[in-house]
């Protein structure tokens, strides 16, 4: 706790030096407001600014470079508040997860130009699908709770909206190369046409990611595009964008869990001895000795076209149409020992010694999809009225199957035969509209009414067979009042509901979730001194939490609870102490519990009264401290505090992952040239440079023990560990041309 004392004594003393500073400096973040780019408007209708109650953060392009040196964009927004990021590989490279508010990846609603970036089926991000897609990032919008109506699955916990590269009316060209440790490089190349007869530009990127991973053999080979193109004139702007990526990523998904490797006659201390120890793939062979699969991969290819138009009829009056489709496909592979022939629809063989009914094999697990659909909205602006009337229509369609493709005994299996073959297919529509307008001239209103009608109709040997529809009304409104021309307070209330995802099904019979957020906040902007202060009360009804466990493919399992909220507190600052020097401390204060929980343990079903939700610490706080001693070198300290947390909801101790604190050290030197190259940018970071022993995820689980001891039931627990890298670097060198 002292390093969480230490995290909010240093941001409110940090707060109070700057007000009393702030009437002798003058800096770009005081009263002027930067011009919204043209590009903005493909987000607009799902983006707020500080005129609207919701709590949110930024993130541009400049921020972004400093520390684009291979990793994702999870391990990007790690500063931000509320945010938790973790790394399967341990690195930051290959599968990463986020959680905001205690909320994981599949609450976080993420669209890309509007356009819904969410599976379908699991509700999760995928970032290892697009491997360096930060290098097309103009910037990022984060809205914490509810937020404001967006397309896609609703926001549980966040909403990020992502807008990719802006028109460039120069024409340039840049390569950047980065490495580092356990063999981590990048390499990108990016073009622009500029503005061709001042109303066409073409531009794009290619990249390669790859990295051997902290974790053995958890490595990563991924390979990704954009090509953009554009036509602009003072009222349309039409883009037409392809991206994609191919992603190869050794599976890393198992963590360190004690209990199996005991139950394999292995080592249970490995997490003390080999943090990087890696069960995926392990096998024995004839002679009883441990080997690996070499090929124990996750394999996937994702494509995503969208043609966008804006167009400007008037004074008053713009419109934002888009189409869009995304192609996805691929698989797993796995060793499996010992499986049945049952299980794969095989026969039993007869030998002369008796029958044969299990076998050592090969299997590939199939994802085959199509996910297609218009986004549009209508916007009008009139003396202080702000009206955006908006929607969207998604389908969805995905095919789930399995192959054999290498068996010991291979029974009556024909080459290419699928042993399950399982279907779905889900639509979303949604119509929303949104105001704002001055009530007086210090007080705004805020509304924002939406209707979401979800069907999803799946069949399958773990799901059953599905077919259900759901009709969501989802209301919001606030006010924000202007206290003075450097403060504002805002209050709104939110409804939000969300449908279960396929993994729900397969455990059960899941109810679609309801939450209302409450939010207060009061935002500062000064000379040289921005800040935000917010709270927040989320009620949830039949909320899906974690309950700690993981399914067979490494997902997480929820599963319905009745009552439950979150409470919390957040604040974060830009402060400009002068022309050198930067903070930008944030903390996220929090408490979040399920009421009246009930667990069966030993047989016996106990009410365990209010306990923690899982994976949700009740204290983040982070600061980044640059330090500018010339205008084209930066240095910065980035900290990070993650107070201890639960992986599971019944206050077990052995699921109880301990705090961490953790910082990195990041330097930006650019080189001016006058030549045939514009500029060099030169790059480094230090990753964890106090080399902390420190673990952000895990999985805990439980299971009733009958076997061992006949006529009593015992409740077994495990867990299972993610550790994460300790000191490691990456360096890179941008040259723009």
């Amino acid at each position: 706790m002292k390093q969480c004392a230490s995290y909010v004594m240093l941001f409110f003393l940090s707060v109070t030096f700057a007000n009393a500073q702030a009437e002798k400096k003058k800096d770009s973040i005081g009263e002027k407001e930067v011009p919204i780019a043209l590009d903005e408007v493909l987000v607009s209708a799902v983006r707020v600014t500080s005129e609207v109650p919701v709590t949110f953060s930024n993130l541009n392009k400049k921020d972004i470079k400093k520390r684009n040196l291979g990793q994702d964009i999870p391990s990007l927004m790690n500063y931000l508040p509320s945010v938790v990021t973790t790394s399967d590989a341990g690195a930051g490279v290959g599968y990463t997860g986020i959680r905001v508010r205690g909320s994981d990846a599949t609450r976080v609603n993420v669209t890309i130009n509007g356009i819904p970036y969410n599976d379908a089926e699991s509700q999760g991000t995928f970032w290892v699908n697009m491997p360096d897609f930060a290098s097309s990032t103009e910037n990022l919008q984060l809205q914490r709770g509810v937020g404001t109506s967006t397309n896609g699955a609703g926001a549980f916990g966040a909403s990020l909206n992502v807008l990719t590269d802006a028109v460039s009316e120069d024409a340039y060209g840049e390569l950047s190369n980065s490495y580092g440790s356990f063999n981590t490089r990048k390499h990108t190349v990016k073009f622009s046409t500029g503005l061709l007869n001042d109303h066409i530009e073409i531009s794009g990127r290619l990249s390669a990611v790859a990295s051997d991973g902290y974790i053995d053999r958890a490595e990563s080979d991924l390979k990704s595009y954009f090509l953009q193109g554009a036509y602009v004139n003072d009222r349309t702007l039409i883009k037409a964008l392809v991206f994609g990526g191919h992603e190869v990523t050794y599976q890393a998904w198992n963590g360190i869990d004690p209990s199996y490797l005991a139950s394999v006659g292995l080592n249970e201390n490995m997490l003390e001895e080999n943090r990087r120890f890696n069960s995926a793939g392990l096998y024995f062979d004839e002679d009883n000795n441990v080997r690996f699969y070499d090929n124990e991969v996750d394999d996937y290819k994702q494509d995503h076209t969208q043609l966008h138009w804006n167009e400007k009829w008037d004074s008053n009056w713009s419109t934002n149409l888009a189409l869009h489709y995304t192609y996805g496909r691929g698989y797993f592979e796995q060793y499996k020992e010992d499986e049945s022939f049952e299980d794969y629809n095989l026969e039993p063989i007869a030998t002369a010694d008796g029958e044969i009914n299990t076998t050592d094999l090969i299997r590939r697990r199939w994802l085959d999809n199509d996910f297609y659909g218009t986004t549009f909205s209508a916007n009008y602006q009139n003396n202080g009225v702000d009206l955006i009337l908006g929607g969207a229509w998604n389908k969805y369609e995905g095919d789930h199957f399995g192959e054999v493709i290498w068996a010991k005994y291979a029974s009556n299996s024909e080459i290419r035969d699928r042993y399950y073959d399982d279907s779905s297919v889900k639509t979303d529509l949604n119509v929303y509209g949104k105001a704002s307008f001055m009530l007086t001239g210090e007080l705004s209103f805020y509304s924002d009414l939406q209707y979401r009608r979800v069907t999803y109709k799946a069949n399958g040997d773990e799901t059953g067979l599905v077919n259900d529809d759901f009709d969501f009304f989802n209301p919001k409104a606030g006010v924000t009042y202007n206290l003075d021309h450097a403060n504002d307070l805002y209050f709104s209330y939110a409804r939000a509901h969300r449908e279960p995802n396929r993994n729900d099904y397969e455990n059960g019979n899941p109810r679609p979730e309801k939450l209302n957020d409450f939010e207060l906040g009061w935002r500062h902007k000064s000379a040289g001194v921005k800040w935000n202060l917010n709270a927040y009360y989320m009620r949830y009804k039949d909320q899906l939490v974690l309950t700690g466990a993981l399914n067979d493919v490494g997902a997480p399992l929820r599963k319905n609870i009745g009552d439950s909220y979150r409470l919390g507190v957040e604040a974060d600052a830009t402060i400009v102490l002068n022309s050198k020097f930067i903070i930008r401390p944030n903390i996220a204060l929090s408490t979040n519990k399920n009421v009246d929980f009930y667990f069966e343990r030993d047989g016996e079903l106990a009410d365990l009264g209010n306990t923690n939700i899982a994976y949700s610490p009740n204290f983040v706080g982070s600061n980044i401290f640059t330090y500018i001693p010339v205008s084209n070198l930066q240095i910065s300290l980035l900290s990070k505090y993650v107070s201890e947390q639960y992986m599971g909801n019944i206050d077990a101790v052995g699921s109880k992952l301990s705090g961490y604190f953790v910082n990195d050290f990041n330097v930006q030197y650019e080189i001016q040239a006058n030549s045939f190259i514009d500029s060099i940018v030169l790059t480094g970071l230090v990753n964890n440079i106090f080399d902390e022993k420190y673990i952000s995820n895990g999985y805990f689980y439980t299971y009733n023990d009958d076997w061992s001891n006949p006529g009593q039931v015992t409740t077994i627990e495990g867990a299972g560990y993610y550790p994460q890298a300790g000191i490691n670097f990456l360096v890179g060198a941008t040259f723009r041309f």
